[in-house]
């Protein structure tokens, strides 16, 4: 028996002349994806939730590769920096030792709503277990993923922000959260004075411990010392292929054309993954300059094009480093699209599925899809078509989880005279 049936829906990336199609959803699965849905189970379908789309397009949810809902939200204690100064990460460090458990979850769980009423079904936060937050922050990330279950599958990343190689508290802490259950491990190589060997430790204990990697990595406004090679013979030489992203990447905006096809099909090669997270690299890069300021969003179109998986993403919401936010991938993915002069069909797409079918890929979801047998994890759009979502910065109408709705949004009405 059917639970739900969504009918004259437009399946994103199915081609503008493919028929429009009925989703039919049981048990949280995808049972049917057919036009004029017709099987055994038809009989039942009138007694379902039914939804005529009109031809509304359709996607599987949303996946957010990289965010700090840790660290979200602390811009009444936290103000960002006036002019064009530069001590974002020293005043978000001043305020961790006052994080608690019940803060954290309660800032983390507003902002993990406002992922979900924007379509999200899928997210992968990094938390931070520098010591003057330690495990705190991991904790209640920890409660928030069970409690929020029924809407979105939140996977934590483990890091050290300030410093990791000379503070052997922080390595004592990381492993602890490993042993917890954290089921990525990270870094921010360029706040250690050993960024290699804070590098190499990350792989270490990934092996150890069967973690995949993601780590913040490039960020300046210059090409020069990348720390990627190293990362990618660390990824050929452990056998790791898929199971790398790194973060960022500004420097890779600054590479010229026949480099960037380099840095493209050695990420293929390696198969290491980049998540570009435009709203934090335009606030924070260049500030060294008061005109012709460098952007720092790389290409990440350009490095699909050269055969590398790359994903979008919101990372930091009202605080610091990005004090500001709605948690709206559409809209990243078309502010990313203005920066770097995307503008066409088939470049708009590519957009979206860095924040579908690329993002799900990046982080092993290997369920994901709007196919029979996969679960039902699906968002109804206000456009017709991928590109035009991004185009527009199109609404997320309705979500579903499991085959269960998450959310609904009414459009706004135009009132005539």
């Amino acid at each position: 028996m059917l639970d739900t049936v969504l009918r004259g829906a437009r399946i994103a990336g199915a081609g503008a002349d493919a028929p429009l199609v009925d989703i039919g959803i049981a048990g949280g699965t995808i049972v049917a994806v057919e036009p004029n849905l017709r099987s055994a189970a038809a009989a039942a379908a009138a007694a379902a939730d039914s939804v005529d789309l009109g031809g509304k397009l359709v996607s599987p949810g949303l996946v957010e590769t990289h965010i700090h809902l840790d660290k979200s939200r602390i811009v009444d204690r936290c103000t960002p920096a006036a002019g064009r100064a530069r001590d974002h990460m020293e005043r978000v460090s001043a305020v961790k030792p006052g994080f608690t458990v019940e803060d954290v979850y309660a800032r983390a769980a507003a902002t993990l709503e406002q992922c979900i009423l924007n379509g999200t079904t899928h997210v992968r936060t990094h938390v931070e277990v520098d010591p003057n937050v330690g495990l705190r922050s991991f904790e209640a990330l920890r409660q928030l993923a069970a409690d929020y279950a029924w809407a979105v599958d939140l996977e934590l990343c483990v890091f050290a922000q300030e410093g990791w190689t000379n503070v052997p508290e922080t390595d004592r802490n990381v492993v602890a959260a490993l042993d917890r259950g954290a089921s990525v491990v990270g870094g921010a190589p360029g706040y250690d004075p050993d960024a290699a060997g804070q590098i190499r430790r990350i792989f270490e204990l990934a092996l150890e411990f069967d973690r995949d990697v993601d780590i913040h990595l490039d960020v300046g406004p210059s090409a020069d010392e990348m720390d990627i090679d190293l990362v990618c013979e660390l990824t050929e030489r452990h056998g790791y292929g898929g199971r790398v992203a790194v973060g960022h990447g500004t420097k890779y905006s600054l590479l010229p054309p026949d480099r960037l096809r380099t840095l493209g099909e050695r990420l293929a090669s390696a198969g290491v993954a980049v998540t570009v997270l435009p709203a934090t690299d335009l606030f924070v890069t260049g500030r060294h300059q008061d005109h012709a300021v460098v952007r720092g969003v790389a290409d990440a179109n350009a490095l699909v094009a050269h055969g590398a998986n790359c994903s979008l993403s919101t990372n930091n919401v009202l605080n610091p480093f990005t004090p500001y936010g709605d948690c709206s991938l559409i809209r990243i993915a078309n502010l990313y699209a203005n920066v770097v002069q995307r503008g066409n069909e088939d470049e708009l797409a590519e957009c979206f599925e860095m924040l579908t079918r690329r993002s799900a890929r990046l982080i092993r979801c290997e369920d994901y899809g709007i196919a029979v047998g996969r679960p039902a994890d699906l968002v109804v759009w206000n456009a017709r078509s991928a590109a035009e979502a991004v185009a527009t910065i199109a609404l997320p109408l309705i979500g579903f989880k499991r085959g269960r709705r998450t959310f609904s949004r009414a459009l706004p009405e135009l009132h005539r005279p």
